[in-house]
């Protein structure tokens, strides 16, 4: 393996380009640690099959966050090249990126997620009072194409709405209104393949502004991590086996996040699934696997022949 032609993919025109870069700075660092070379790429759509072709990489290690690297558009093209890379293929990102789809996928299979309502751009002429009418406050009002919380809004009171939806309409022509479930903030990562995966400890999120927002996930020291959560041993056990359940039904690869907000009942609901998550430094992913005394470097490197594997 340290030999093999590397290169970190990140940026991008995507909403999320800074923090991806973050993450690709951090996985370089963590790879050459480790004895390896790897180069870090600067995503461009329009230059990067030309890119490929010019490199010529044994693997890519994916660091993309949001538009075209979690999307499955980066990895379509990587596909048809032969390359192999760090990560889900083109179906389970696409479908997890588009949170109404993931929605669907979600209720077929069984896993426990807030009832939701999905809204174009077109239906915007009383939009406000019928989802009034629909789906009652408090609810979640987000684009259905953003991660890392970009445009996401928590309404808790009818006025706040108008507003939310401009927010989440900003992004695209589709939102997604969810019922808010009131309860604490998990997340688990789990890694592995869809037939042997496994989930790393159970995050519990808290924030100093009580909103896991964007600003809350990238400024140091404005949320807090605790290591496992502070939940019941059988609530922990269905939070667990809710992640690996959802990894294996959208057949994940390499290493995903599943978000979730467990309920007054210890009933976990699924809220998000990120195939690119964050490696940055305020990080939740990389948090999980310290846990387990894996430390970042050796995190990275086990993604990496993950992929060469595969």
């Amino acid at each position: 393996m340290k030999d093999k032609k590397i290169i970190v993919v990140m940026g991008g025109p995507s909403s999320e380009a800074e923090v991806s870069r973050r993450s690709g700075a951090a996985i370089l660092a963590a790879l050459r640690e480790k004895g390896y070379t790897p180069e870090g790429l600067e995503f461009s759509p329009r230059n990067f099959t030309s890119d490929m072709q010019r490199l010529c990489p044994d693997v890519v290690f994916n660091a993309m966050h949001g538009a075209y690297g979690e999307d499955g558009r980066m990895q379509a093209v990587l596909d048809l090249m032969g390359i192999p890379y760090t990560g889900s293929g083109v179906l389970a990102s696409a479908m997890t990126m588009d949170k109404a789809a993931a929605k669907n996928v979600m209720l077929g299979a069984g896993i426990s997620t807030p009832k939701a309502r999905a809204y174009r751009a077109g239906d915007r002429a009383g939009l406000r009072a019928r989802i009034l009418r629909e789906m009652p406050v408090p609810v979640v009002v987000k684009p259905t194409e953003q991660g890392s919380s970009v445009g996401v809004v928590i309404v808790k009171d009818a006025a706040e709405l108008p507003d939310a939806l401009d927010e989440a309409f900003s992004y695209g022509d589709e939102v997604l209104v969810e019922e808010f479930i009131d309860g604490p903030e998990l997340t688990a990562a789990v890694w592995g393949t869809p037939e042997t995966c496994d989930a790393l400890p159970v995050i519990e999120i808290t924030t100093t502004s009580g909103r896991y927002d964007y600003e809350s996930k990238y400024t140091v020291g404005a949320s807090r991590h605790i290591i496992p959560a502070r939940i019941s041993a059988e609530a922990m056990t269905r939070v667990r086996e809710t992640a690996e359940q959802t990894f294996r039904v959208f057949g994940c690869r390499g290493v995903a996040r599943i978000d979730m907000m467990l309920s007054a009942e210890d009933v976990p609901y699924v809220i998000d699934i990120n195939t690119m998550p964050g490696m940055t430094e305020t990080s939740l992913v990389p948090d999980a696997a310290r846990a387990t005394g894996i430390s970042f470097e050796e995190f990275c490197e086990q993604l990496l022949k993950m992929a060469v594997k595969e």
